[in-house]
């Protein structure tokens, strides 16, 4: 029963990632759109997703605090400078969307869009850094409490995040190109195909990185898996590179989205059946049996989630077949 609620918590974190990722990929396009009128057309293409895409990450947090009470807790405490920037760039980007055509002054409007690229760097650089740290395994204690945050402070963990911002800002671009208009494609996929290096780059620092790290090397408990992350990220990268070539902006971006939803759940495969790997006293290691709540308490949020599951991605469906195609001057403006 363990290993279904810690699939599940990976499966809808990946989603969260993958749906979240190109709010904030188009969040950070928007330093690149010099006029309003090209930011509101940006903002508009994102519009009718934007507030939806963000239930997946509560949902993950919902099952992480009922499901994982041990690992929520340490979590919280043993991340919290990336979790506290991921949430504070999560806040930053829907306050600026929101808030940004509340005033018709050019200048405040330019201000919340300042605001937008700084929480959609936040938020990229936190996942990226949380995933990358439990990569890497913490200096987990004999009483099960992670000490100090100063591990979080390594160029691993800051490859991993600079990783993330990459393939979210590809990410974004690739959904650009497939929803705006079909006479804006050409420049906007040019702009994602010139990312793609970048992130193959990212991709590479990474790895090495993670090779030679003492950390990761003992933290990993299946080496097979934690290769194939960065084998699979750079075989969509690639993917994506040559369908933006070729103007097939769909196989583009589900390529895109391929590579932001493979680290989740190939991190947690390859510290399987660790998830906080001690860095200090392999003893002390917290196994997902062991952060998660009694048997009885998983069966009944299994009769809430049960229904949740497909109301989730049904609603996600509809919205994308409601609001499917390109955008042109008669689609509703949101923001």
């Amino acid at each position: 029963m363990e290993l279904a609620w810690y699939a599940l918590l990976g499966l809808f974190f990946a989603t969260y990632l993958v749906l979240g990722g190109y709010d904030y990929g188009v969040g950070l396009l928007l330093a690149r759109r010099a006029d309003q009128a090209a930011r509101r057309a940006t903002l508009t293409a994102v519009g009718p997703f934007f507030l939806g895409n963000e239930v997946w990450l509560v949902a993950a947090v919902g099952i992480l605090f009922g499901a994982f009470p041990t690992l929520e807790g340490e979590l919280l405490s043993g991340f919290y400078p990336a979790v506290l920037g991921a949430l504070a760039g999560v806040v930053l980007v829907t306050a600026g969307v929101q808030l940004r055509s509340r005033s018709v002054a050019g200048s405040a409007r330019a201000g919340w869009d300042r605001v937008v690229v700084v929480g959609s760097v936040l938020a990229a650089l936190g996942w990226g850094a949380l995933l990358g740290g439990l990569l890497q395994g913490v200096p987990l204690t004999a009483d099960g409490h992670v000490a100090g945050a100063g591990h979080l402070v390594t160029p691993f963990v800051a490859a991993a995040a600079l990783t993330v911002l990459a393939l979210v800002a590809l990410h974004g671009a690739t959904f650009l190109t497939l929803r705006l208009p079909a006479a804006d494609a050409p420049a906007l996929a040019r702009v994602a195909r010139g990312l793609v290096p970048a992130a193959l780059t990212a991709v590479a620092t990474a790895t090495v990185l993670g090779l030679l790290s003492d950390r990761v090397r003992a933290a990993v408990g299946r080496p097979a898996v934690a290769v194939l992350l960065p084998l699979a990220l750079v075989a969509a990268l690639l993917v994506a590179r040559a369908a933006l070539r070729r103007g097939r902006a769909g196989v583009a971006f589900a390529a895109t989205a391929t590579a932001l939803a493979l680290p989740a759940p190939l991190v947690g495969a390859a510290l399987w059946p660790r998830i906080l790997v001690s860095t200090t006293d392999p003893a002390a290691s917290l196994a997902v049996a062991d952060a998660a709540a009694s048997r009885p308490t998983l069966a009944l949020l299994g009769w809430l989630v049960l229904p949740l599951v497909p109301a989730l991605l049904g609603f996600q469906a509809m919205c994308w077949w409601v609001f499917r195609g390109r955008t042109d001057g008669r689609a509703p403006v949101y923001w």
